[in-house]
């Protein structure tokens, strides 16, 4: 089978695809039955938050990566350990002919406190090929998988490669570093044998059938048959480094050096973020679009602090890289350039920020003795993207350290304030019938009797629901953009109302607030259809549209994500520019006519390979079977791959139009827009505006009467503001005759009248060039809030060492209850709190 999208859409409990058993988890858990029995695949997966956090160690050390390849055979109720064990000996020692004497194999021990016993039977099938000393016994940590805390897991047998030099190997043995994180005695393969499913309340049941999960990091096993002592040394990695020596002028060594750790980490993360990107996932600040953006930042501040790179380089990758894979993954050569240009923008952003960083970095330094303050170092990683190595790298260079012990202590109550958002409290299902299978209906139905197979108790963000599971269900799960249906349960005389529908893996989950009594009486389920057909309206609405747009703008147009619901459909798509006016006309035009011609909407389940010979459109980073769902609106203008809910005939869908286009990411546009009903109000509301404003302007023509408004606007704005100019150089020649000596330096502070807090930064900067050796401070109250502004000679800020920016954040600030900044010389603050106004005159005052 071909690799899942690396990037996970239906599963709360991960943000990508971390282990090749993880597309399969709904064949472990006996949600849905496996397509076939046997099964051999390589899946891309991601490492890098939760359980799996390797993102750390990746490039320092020579086997960890963000993502990687796992080879997998998988057995679902069919072999068992005894054919498992016996195929990854016969695959490593007989095919790829692995030194046996450089192979040991590792067995569960067991563990009392669970009631589990030793692995014998794994033991027993490893003494055939494998001598007894090299068959070890693992502990629970090492030995017993589990996908999280909570679902499939069963003991495991590993097999680990002892890869050092004969003289290494004489003198301590290899079997005293498997499992003792040794660079080179590495786990080379993983036979998980899946038996038990953990519970919430931490118990194990066994899972209803036994599996065979197995993994084989596809890296490692190179590294291995190419006889290298580091991952990267392998041709998975070589063409890559060799790229960025060419671009950045500089030779990999292979050292532990930080310009050695910086081609390594490039090398790796540039994979990562491709194939996340390509798999639909673009960078953001929050969930899974973060961690794309933590990853991408991370090698950004590689390459500029350790190759000296100081322009976007991990853009200038993506060719190599799409190449190299294009038998494999062939999404990211499909998708090159758009990748390409979401990574550079984001790489400009970044690099923009990395230099505001280093110029905050040189003010703390300054303030600095000898130790950095730990908040401020966090802040720099918070705000800046500074990781704490780099702050300490500069740091030492100017002789500071920075305070670790509070560094540590921000960002582990950052972490507690995200768990704590995040945390989703999930109990044990609760099983009522048992069934075999969990089937939707709702394409054909909307009102059926069926009954409730399973239900259980959630708590997110403070808030209670029930999720239930029915045997059979006319309720659509949100997936594909189409939001999840609402409606009714009607359990005997009891009403629970269904407040939305998800998915979870293939499972499809019902939630509502409440339970009844008794949950195992018949069921009415019904779904809400008229807010389902006005869905339907705009899902079948957002296939014209995705035509019409490669119609008018070319084939390059991808979607790159949507939103269905009842009120407004909205569609992202790659292309690379704003549309015009034109463009969005035609689009209108063209969609509008395919719905005035009533077109049939075809819709069949076809064999994925017979779909795609017909020009059907799959969607990159979505997740097909073996039999798709084709919908097909005129085969010579619309054919997609689409699991939503759609309109029998276009003329259903009665008119379109586009309220908003705007930019969503580097490359990619969104367009919102509406149908039916809800485009008729706003053509209602849109003709009655232009009625209001004709009637208000008392105008045939409201759009020339406006431009002259706006003209005559203008005009008086540029006669108001010399005025104004005038009136503050009046005021700042009367101040002048208020300035009084303090200690041989000039000193001006006042309560003034003035009209806004702008006027009172135009009149500093009237009164600058007229005062010498002078310290000023002016207040004043605007829209009752307090205004101040501090200026100081050129001459102050460097004989008594005055800095306006400081005093007014330092001194002034706290007092008004506000905030403010500027410039050593010149700087002003707002605030609430009025009464402290002459107070903070004398304290400027009291600094000469």
């Amino acid at each position: 089978m071909p690799s899942a999208p690396i990037v996970v859409k239906n599963d709360p409990t991960l943000l990508f695809i971390n282990s090749g058993m993880a597309p399969f988890k709904d064949y472990f858990l006996g949600n849905k039955p496996a397509p076939h029995k046997r099964i051999a695949d390589t899946q891309k997966c991601l490492r890098v938050s939760g359980k799996h956090n390797d993102l750390e160690e990746v490039g320092v050390d020579t086997y960890h990566h963000t993502m990687f390849e796992m080879l997998g055979n998988w057995s679902f109720g069919d072999y068992f350990k005894k054919e498992a064990i016996a195929w990854s000996w016969e695959l490593l020692t007989e095919v790829y002919q692995l030194d046996k004497d450089r192979l040991y194999v590792t067995v569960f021990e067991g563990d009392e406190k669970e009631a589990l016993v030793f692995d014998q039977e794994a033991y027993d099938e490893w003494k055939k090929y494998i001598a007894e000393d090299r068959i070890l016994r693992g502990n629970k940590k090492d030995n017993f998988w589990e996908m999280g805390e909570t679902g499939p897991c069963g003991p495991c047998s590993e097999i680990h490669v002892d890869c050092r030099s004969a003289e290494e190997r004489a003198q301590i043995s290899g079997a005293d570093l498997v499992n003792a994180d040794h660079p080179q005695v590495i786990e080379i393969w993983n036979n998980v044998f899946m038996q038990y499913s953990r519970m919430k309340d931490g118990s194990l049941q066994p899972l209803p059938d036994r599996h065979v999960d197995t993994g084989m990091g596809f890296e490692r096993l190179v590294r291995v048959l190419q006889g290298k002592q580091s991952n990267y040394d392998t041709d998975v990695f070589t063409g890559t480094i060799a790229a960025i020596e060419t671009i950045s002028n500089k030779k990999y060594d292979h050292s532990d050096s930080k310009e050695a750790i910086a081609f390594r980490v490039l090398s790796d993360h540039i994979r990562a973020i491709s194939f996340t990107i390509a798999d639909g996932q673009l960078p953001s600040n929050t969930g899974a679009g973060y961690v794309i953006r933590r990853i991408l930042r991370r090698a950004v501040r590689y390459y500029y602090s350790y190759l000296d790179y100081k322009q976007p380089l991990l853009h200038q990758l993506l060719p190599v890289i799409a190449t190299q894979f294009e038998t494999v993954f062939p999404e990211l050569k499909k998708q090159v350039d758009f990748v390409a240009r979401v990574i550079k923008e984001e790489e400009d952003a970044f690099l923009k920020t990395l230099e505001k960083g280093l110029k905050k970095m040189d003010e703390m330094m300054k303030q600095s003795t000898k130790i950095i303050n730990g908040a401020a170092a966090f802040e720099l990683y918070d705000t800046y993207g500074f990781p704490i190595d780099l702050t300490r790298l500069i740091g030492a260079e100017n002789g500071l350290e920075v305070d670790e012990a509070a560094f540590e202590a921000e960002m582990l109550q950052q972490k507690t304030r995200s768990r704590a958002a995040t945390a989703i409290d999930t109990e044990d299902w609760t099983v009522v019938n048992e069934v075999n299978k969990t089937t939707f209906v709702g394409y054909d139905d909307l009102t059926i009797d069926t009954r409730v197979a399973r239900y259980r108790k959630v708590k997110a963000k403070g808030k209670e629901q029930y999720q239930i599971v029915l045997e059979t269900t006319p309720f659509y799960a949100e997936s594909g953009g189409q939001v999840g249906d609402i409606g009714t349960l009607a359990i005997g005389e009891d009403v629970l109302d269904i407040t939305d529908t998800k998915k979870e893996n293939d499972l499809i989950i019902h939630f509502a607030d409440s339970l009844v009594a008794d949950m195992s009486m018949p069921v009415r389920a019904k779904v809400n259809w008229e807010k389902r057909l006005e869905t339907t309206y705009n899902h079948t609405a957002t296939h014209l549209m995705h035509a019409a747009l490669r119609q008018v703008l070319g084939n390059h147009v991808a979607q790159k994500g949507s939103l269905v619901n009842a009120d407004v459909l909205r569609f992202d798509f790659s292309h690379f520019s704003k549309m015009t006016d034109e463009e969005i006309r035609k689009v209108e035009e063209i969609v509008n006519e395919k719905i005035r011609e009533n077109i049939p909407v075809v819709i069949k389940e076809l064999p994925k390979e017979e779909a795609m010979k017909l020009g059907a459109m799959a969607l990159f980073g979505e997740k097909y079977g073996d039999t798709v769902r084709v919908v097909t609106i005129d085969p010579n203008y619309s054919i997609e791959l689409c699991g939503g809910t759609h309109v029998g005939h276009t003329g259903m869908i009665g008119v379109f139009t586009i309220t908003a286009e705007s930019a969503v990411a580097a490359g990619v546009r969104r367009i919102e827009a509406l149908t039916g009903a809800a485009a008729m109000r706003y053509f209602v509301d849109k003709v009655s505006q232009h009625k209001q404003i004709a009637e208000l302007l008392k105008a045939k023509d409201p759009f020339k009467t406006i431009e002259k408004l706006i003209e005559d606007k203008s005009l008086l704005e540029k006669k108001l503001e010399a005025l104004e100019n005038k009136e503050l150089a009046l005021m700042a020649k009367d101040l002048l005759a208020q300035v009084v000596g303090v200690n041989g330096t000039n000193f001006l502070g006042l309560s003034i009248q003035i009209s806004s807090a702008d006027a009172l930064r135009k009149l500093g900067a009237q009164l600058k060039p007229l005062l010498s050796n002078c310290l000023v401070v002016l207040t004043s109250v605007v829209d009752d809030k307090a205004q101040v502004l501090v200026l100081v000679d050129d001459a102050l800020v460097s004989s008594k060492n005055l800095d306006a920016s400081k005093i007014i954040k330092e001194q002034i600030a706290p007092l008004i209850k506000g905030g403010g900044g500027g410039q050593k010389t010149m700087a002003t603050a707002g605030g609430q709190d009025v009464s402290q106004l002459e107070q903070v005159i004398e304290k400027i005052k009291g600094l000469l």
